[in-house]
């Protein structure tokens, strides 16, 4: 080969190079746009939008567009639409309900936008238009709690005899269901003997929660346990007894709130499950960037959620909602 013909093929590849370089600086370059389900009902949703600002304003070749569905319905439907018309590269949505966004799901999916489904799963119909679930494993977190509750009855002996109440999330809210599903199909299997009296749901908010649980305190004179969606219920269920003078009851939740953590380390509020919002914020941002860059990503892409106690809480940090 001249010295001629090697300059040319020299300059050939650079250029291919520089071509490709550049193909692969614009794909590295992501708009992706989350609709959230309610930002203001709980602090955990407040600092999973924090956190998930933070991770995208960290990386250089992504851009974001962040939306609050505030709890309505239509109003999800309306902005993932709006997304959709903005051509965004991927769609991260928190499900305001599992079972209505899944027409909107799909119209995102058939205009070639993948959809990431963050925190709580979409109803299994609109599994085939999502391309990934990030999230915990809601239905292994009731199992846990579960364990937890029984654990805490053999200890104290009451196994055989126990009567207990739960506050579930709101209605037609995958997350509530799943927990409440993971709760109910395991109580039975550890503690067999243990009655659930009642369950009503709590709508993920404190205030309704203690209303409920004042309500099932005049109901029921035998209550030696409460489960509760998450920490947030399960204080409000706490004061309400408190309130109440009713000692003796052993509270579970199912995501540790920095409240739920605080009313454990005075013996208050025997257990929960230990979930981090930064994590879950982090974990579906990246989910979304793995499969724009074309990286194989588990369906169901869960992280662990332990169980936190009374016992071995020293072990994990405060939480920060």
């Amino acid at each position: 080969m001249t010295r001629l013909n090697k300059a040319l093929l020299a300059g050939t590849t650079a250029l291919a190079g520089l071509a490709l370089a550049g193909t692969v600086s614009a794909q590295e370059t992501f708009r992706i746009g989350i609709t959230q389900n309610n930002v203001g009902v709980d602090s955990y949703q407040t600092t999973y939008e924090e956190a998930f600002i933070a991770a995208a304003e960290a990386n250089p070749n992504v851009e974001v567009v962040v939306l609050d569905a505030g709890g309505d319905v239509a109003r999800q439907i309306a902005q993932m639409q709006d997304l959709i018309q903005q051509e965004v590269d991927a769609i991260i949505i928190w499900p305001t309900n599992g079972q209505a966004v899944i027409p909107a799901v799909r119209e995102a999916s058939e205009a070639d936008i993948p959809v990431i489904v963050t925190n709580s799963n979409i109803a299994e119909p609109g599994f085939p238009f999502v391309a990934s679930f990030s999230g915990p494993d809601n239905i292994t977190q009731g199992s846990r709690a579960a364990e937890i509750m029984c654990d805490r009855f053999t200890e104290l002996g009451i196994e055989d005899e126990a009567q207990i109440v739960q506050i579930s999330g709101q209605p037609g809210y995958t997350t509530a269901i799943e927990r409440a599903q993971g709760f109910e199909d395991r109580l039975p299997e550890v503690c067999p003997n243990v009655t659930l009296l009642e369950t009503q749901p709590g709508n993920w908010n404190r205030e309704d929660s203690q209303r409920v649980m004042e309500a099932f305190l005049v109901q029921y004179d035998d209550i030696d346990g409460v489960y509760s969606g998450d920490d947030n219920m399960g204080v409000g269920a706490m004061n309400a007894a408190i309130a109440a003078g009713r000692d003796g009851i052993t509270f579970v939740g199912a995501t540790n709130f920095a409240v739920g953590y605080d009313a454990m380390g005075r013996g208050e509020y025997w257990g929960s499950i230990y979930q981090s919002p930064v994590d879950d914020a982090e974990a579906a941002l990246a989910t979304a960037l793995a499969i724009l860059n074309g990286e194989e990503v588990p369906f169901l892409n869960y992280f662990d959620t332990p169980k936190i106690t009374q016992e071995n809480m020293e072990e994990f940090d405060r939480p920060v909602f």
